[in-house]
């Protein structure tokens, strides 16, 4: 996946912090009543700890720990995964401080990030996310990345299948969305095998290395058939 446009998630934030609770009568900054309710509370992911979800074939979606990150150092040196990433891993000390703030994320309900893992051995196999998160809007942005030595298993799908189903049916999000480069044509099959579905495409909308990539655009709305 490539990096999450920074205008779009500056525009986000500012729109929850000028925004009013959604509860019946609330007002906007404007005085005019808000009618509609939030689709998921605020708290609902801040009063649970982060569950382990399991996907098929023996895999697991688990809370980040320090000791994966010698792991996730290891995956961000793989030059497939850096050419659809801006971030670059400089050591494991880096990488033990992103896991770090992947689990202050969860307890601010703005991002929740899993390990995918062997549900045997525990050896990480990838990552996935919600990023994004708006429970008043009922929104999030989905994220994935699989270490080089498990591509080609199928853990891609089979963790963004577990993701989407828990975040949708048992969280009660609306919409989940799902960009990648229009160039990354494994994650366009990986999108199209979950059930995203494809909308359109986002022209010059992310800074790499290389230029500005198009961004294809997918979503999975609750209820829609997979």
């Amino acid at each position: 996946m490539g990096a999450a446009c920074v205008g779009r998630r500056r525009r986000r934030a500012v729109a929850r912090e000028n925004r009013c609770p959604r509860a019946a009568a609330a007002l906007h900054d404007d005085g005019m009543p808000y009618k509609i309710p939030n689709v998921v509370e605020p708290g609902t992911l801040a009063g649970q700890e982060q569950p382990t979800l399991a996907a098929s074939g023996g895999l697991i979606l688990r809370a980040w720990s320090p000791k994966d990150a010698p792991a996730v150092y290891e995956a961000f040196q793989d030059p497939a995964l850096q050419r659809w990433h801006a971030r670059v891993a400089d050591s494991e000390d880096e990488a033990r401080e992103w896991i770090e703030d992947w689990r202050a994320a969860w307890a601010k309900e703005r991002a929740a990030t899993w390990a995918v893992a062997d549900a045997d051995t525990g050896e990480v196999a990838g990552r996935v996310a919600l990023r994004e998160i708006n429970l008043g809007d009922g929104q999030a942005e989905m994220a994935y990345w699989t270490m080089p030595r498990a591509r080609g298993r199928g853990v891609a799908p089979r963790a963004v299948t577990a993701l989407a189903g828990w975040a949708l049916d048992v969280v009660g999000l609306h919409r989940l969305e799902l960009y990648h480069a229009t160039a990354n044509e494994a994650s366009c099959r990986v999108a199209l095998k979950t059930g995203f579905v494809a909308e359109g495409v986002k022209r010059s909308a992310v800074l790499h290395e290389d230029g500005w990539h198009d961004m294809h655009l997918h979503a999975r709305i609750r209820g829609d058939a997979t």
